[in-house]
């Protein structure tokens, strides 16, 4: 849809209206490895995801029989965020776990 306005001339001038899509969502998720143990994935579902316990360990159960989980869905910032600190902890930690982001 189109805005009209006058010009100081008289001129009318169409401008089309932008629409606004919004934003992109990205879903956070969890990679099952053999080394991590399952009490430090429950951990850290329930730090960084503000999940409670009983989500945490359905969660963790996920990524231990499907290889990953979904921990939450968020925009690209918040998303890439949660990312880079489950990593950095588990790292401090020395657990190989691994954390991912996708488009939802």
């Amino acid at each position: 849809m189109a805005t009209k306005h006058e010009n100081q001339d008289g001129t009318v001038i169409a401008e089309r209206e932008q629409k606004l899509k919004p934003p992109s969502m990205y879903v956070v998720l969890l990679l099952n490895d053999d080394y991590t143990p399952m009490e430090f994935v429950v951990a850290i579902i329930q730090e960084y995801f503000q999940k409670d316990r009983e989500t945490a360990m359905q969660i963790m159960l996920k990524v231990h029989r499907d290889g990953k989980g979904v921990c939450g869905v968020y925009l690209k910032d918040i998303a890439s965020t949660k990312v880079e600190l489950v990593l950095r902890h588990a790292r401090e930690a020395g657990h190989p776990l691994q954390c991912v982001m996708e488009e939802a």
